[in-house]
């Protein structure tokens, strides 16, 4: 039987924030309030955890969850490097709505689904979400829905369709924005084995909370230019 905390009231905070940390210790599923939508969380080591995320979803393998971070040293950990102009957009855009998608570091145990060797990481601009992870540390988040339906921006949203496949729901209200992370791809940037086969340029995959011209604003050039991505809409909070 799933729990629902009004975290406005501070005492449900409280409980719920400790709720919380016990369900994901336990490989558990928890749904949390962020900047953008709801998403739903596990431990991001547990593979057994994300796994339980992507079927609770009705997702595959090959939609492999992002992971939510509490700062940009957890960015550091989990990937392989962070090239100068990502590290401008880090510092422009987090906390917030940018997803990044990078070179996992090699040496982490964890598996995700088939990430072909990447991860995609975010900072969230959401104080619950952000003191829960710098508790858990990194987790694996999605948004809060079943695939093919729109993205919970309450609570009450996500338990309708999510119902006791999550043991903990954190009711923060509605979501700030109601808009999906932009998720960007800047692999490219990272030189693997002196590969120069490639023109480094950063990838929007999915425009969201940050738009195309903030980025250029950013990194300029880097910036492919064509706008023929992938529809990712339903996969990140």
């Amino acid at each position: 039987m799933s729990s629902l905390f009004d975290c406005r009231d501070e005492a449900e905070l409280l409980a719920g924030m400790r709720r919380a940390r016990q369900a994901i210790a336990r490989g558990e599923l928890i749904v949390m309030p962020t900047d953008t939508v709801y998403g739903v969380a596990a431990d991001a080591f547990t593979p057994a955890a994300v796994q339980r995320l992507l079927d609770a979803k009705g997702r595959g393998r090959n939609q492999p969850p992002p992971v939510l971070v509490a700062g940009q040293s957890a960015l550091a950990a989990l990937v392989e490097e962070v090239p100068e102009p990502v590290q401008r957009l880090v510092d422009e855009f987090w906390p917030g709505g940018l997803t990044i998608v990078l070179p996992a570091q090699p040496s982490l145990s964890w598996d995700l689904g088939d990430t072909l060797g990447t991860v995609a990481v975010r900072m969230p601009d959401q104080r619950i979400a952000l003191e829960l992870l710098e508790e858990t540390g990194p987790l694996a988040v999605s948004s809060a829905n079943l695939t093919g339906k729109a993205a919970a921006v309450t609570a009450s949203d996500a338990q309708r369709m999510l119902q006791d496949d999550v043991a903990v729901y954190l009711d923060g209200g509605v979501s700030r924005t109601g808009i999906a992370s932009t998720i960007i791809d800047a692999t490219s940037l990272v030189r693997r084995g002196g590969d120069e086969t490639t023109d480094p340029v950063v990838r929007i995959l999915r425009e969201g909370a940050i738009t195309r011209a903030q980025l250029e604003g950013v990194i300029g050039d880097l910036l492919e230019p064509a706008a023929v991505a992938e529809d990712t809409a339903d996969g990140t909070a």
